[in-house]
């Protein structure tokens, strides 16, 4: 008779499940077709208490005709930054299957100018988005009052 034995603690892993549940119909999604709306998609999105209070970091992801699948609430850090991991960046878009993402970040002091640690964030997860065939459209920076956005600037 054989006597049925456990596995190792080296052979157990963990399962790893990937699900993505979209709740709206393709045709209610809003599509963004320059960054106008993109920051009236992400302002709807965002918390107005947190808008001028700490920075965070927000991901649109976005189908090959620019319909919103979802935003992605990346990061919330401090009153001088927040952290923006381009992993889980490109986990969220993944997950979503998304073409295209639209990276932004809200400044609490209300001043646009990106910082040179914005723009060499948006040039590695670009990078990064061209070998996984994910679009980076945009970077808009927010504030309560207004956005600057990285494309129409042609810093992209």
């Amino acid at each position: 008779m054989e006597k049925a034995t456990k596995s190792p603690a080296i052979y157990r892993v963990a399962e790893v499940k990937l699900s993505y549940r979209n709740r709206v119909k393709p045709s209610e999604r809003p599509q963004v077709t320059c960054s106008t709306d993109s920051y009236k998609v992400l302002k709807e999105s965002w918390d107005s208490d947190k808008l001028e209070f700490i920075e965070q970091f927000k991901v649109l992801l976005l189908n090959r005709a620019n319909r919103v699948l979802g935003v992605y609430e990346l990061s919330t850090g401090g009153v001088a930054g927040t952290v923006a991991d381009p992993k889980l960046i490109f986990v969220a878009a993944l997950k979503a299957c998304a073409s295209g993402i639209i990276l932004s970040h809200n400044h609490p002091s209300g001043n646009l100018k990106p910082s040179t640690a914005d723009l060499q964030l948006t040039k590695k997860i670009k990078q990064g988005g061209e070998l996984l065939d994910i679009a980076v459209l945009d970077h808009i920076i927010l504030t309560s009052e207004n956005y600057y956005s990285l494309a129409d600037e042609g810093l992209l």
